[in-house]
């Protein structure tokens, strides 16, 4: 059957719908890139209070916005708040100087930053060291391996749900366990592969692994139930969710605080964001920091679930 047409009509939806979305995807992803930046990044500041108010108030002269500074009485209570991805990293003032506690697992710019932030007081004569909480692997020193993963789980995740909804006839229920497994076999692949193989990535494999494929049964349940519900336009509304929304808004290469506000929060609560956050806390924080992330991938996938279970009327009894 010839599925070709000679309508005018089609011909002017194609000439004005693709560029309509060229330049919507352009605005996706360029949007939150070119607003990203420092803007109210939660840094903790500890030392005596006279001090601490000092410092606080330097930050607030020559980074006027920049830092959301909340103030500890120890260095060790700061790095704790920021090994628990509570802060970006610290200043801690003492009588011997001035320490500036980085965490470089929880995204390139906010070392970067404070760094620079160490390096002009240093200039003005203040004794500054460096405590590294969150190291990257020697193999991967710019901190890329959580950035590589992100289409690898956008793709695990559609290219599953578009395979179960359109070529498998099953229930609902074989589905869903093709989801899991699918999943959980692509969270073990892709990090040995990242971790075992490349040596880019650190902490638990098994947690890791596990938030791998928790992101991508995120993903493919949503679609999945999407598809199931809709047929092929649910699909095309996961895989619109999915790249042009959940992918740009998710922070997976600066980590969501760079984001702009409050897109970088809104990202958090979509599968691509709360992947990210799950794999970084895995790889680099011992697993810490994650318990929302870890909550909204399962509360996406309960969603997906209940879409793909949801009874329907057969064609015969609807005639």
């Amino acid at each position: 059957m010839n599925t070709t047409s000679t309508n005018p009509r089609v011909l002017l939806g194609a000439i004005l719908g693709i560029p309509t979305v060229i330049a919507l995807m352009l605005l996706a992803f360029a949007a939150p890139a070119l607003h990203s930046g420092a803007k109210d990044l939660p840094l903790a500041v500890s030392g005596p209070a006279p001090a601490v108010a000092q410092v606080a108030g330097m930050l607030s002269k020559a980074s006027p916005g920049a830092f959301d500074v909340t103030t500890h009485a120890t260095a060790e209570e700061a790095a704790d708040a920021i090994r628990d991805r509570e802060a970006i990293g610290g200043l801690s003032v003492a009588p011997t100087g001035l320490t500036v506690q980085t965490a470089a697992g929880a995204g390139a710019p906010y070392s970067a930053l404070l760094k620079g932030i160490g390096a002009h007081l240093a200039a003005s004569g203040q004794h500054v060291t460096y405590s590294e909480l969150a190291p990257l692997p020697q193999d991967d020193p710019a901190g890329s391996a959580v950035t590589t993963l992100g289409l690898p789980l956008i793709f695990g995740g559609m290219a599953s749900a578009a395979a179960l909804v359109l070529a498998y006839r099953g229930t609902g229920l074989g589905r869903l366990a093709g989801v899991l497994a699918i999943s959980a076999l692509g969270g073990l692949a892709a990090t040995a592969i990242l971790q075992l193989g490349f040596g880019v990535l650190e902490g638990s494999y098994w947690l890791t692994a596990a938030a791998v494929a928790a992101g991508i049964a995120a993903i493919s349940a949503t679609v999945v139930g999407l598809g199931s519900l809709l047929g092929a336009a649910g699909i095309g509304l996961g895989a619109v969710l999915m790249l042009f929304v959940a992918n740009p808004l998710s922070g997976l290469a600066t980590g969501p605080a760079w984001l702009p506000q409050p897109w970088g929060e809104i990202g958090q609560y979509l599968p691509v964001g709360a992947a990210g956050t799950a794999i970084r806390s895995a790889a680099y924080f011992d697993g810490a920091g994650a318990a929302h992330a870890w909550l909204v991938l399962a509360a996406w996938i309960a969603v997906g679930a209940a879409l793909t279970l949801i009874p329907r009327r057969r064609p015969e009894e609807t005639a």
